[in-house]
């Protein structure tokens, strides 16, 4: 079951990739600074930072088995999926008052991609938690 976390985050970070290079490549920073986006730079980067920084401990966890590695990760990934919400609950907000002709870089966001996302994500913090409590041991 470790290995299938481990798949699952990287492939949810493989997603989260793709939104945060839209989000860029479509002006969020700069629209940040002007009020466009929803979606603040402290926002985005507080989850992708601690994302990184947990599976970046479940791997050494994965190649150690050191459990409390394993609890630390899941504890991480806590905030994490709170300011997903908050960034998703912001991007549907916008989407249902404004549409998807807003100027905002995060309505650029493919949709499909959004929902992968999110699946593969509670995916993984259902994952971590069952290894880290030692289920399929």
């Amino acid at each position: 079951m470790d290995v299938a976390a481990l798949v699952a985050w990287l492939l949810t970070a493989g997603g989260g990739f793709v939104l945060f290079g839209t989000w860029v490549a479509r002006g969020g920073p700069q629209q940040a600074r002007t009020g466009e986006t929803k979606l603040p730079p402290a926002l985005i980067g507080g989850h992708l930072a601690l994302a990184a920084i947990g599976l970046v401990l479940w791997i050494v966890y994965v190649a150690s088995d050191e459990d409390a590695l394993a609890w630390i990760a899941f504890v991480l990934l806590l905030p994490v999926a709170l300011l997903g919400f908050a960034m998703l609950f912001r991007w549907v907000t916008e989407r249902r008052s404004v549409g998807p002709a807003s100027p905002a870089a995060e309505q650029r966001f493919p949709v499909p991609v959004v929902a992968l996302h999110g699946v593969l994500a509670v995916t993984t913090v259902v994952l971590v938690l069952l290894s880290a409590a030692g289920v399929g041991d």
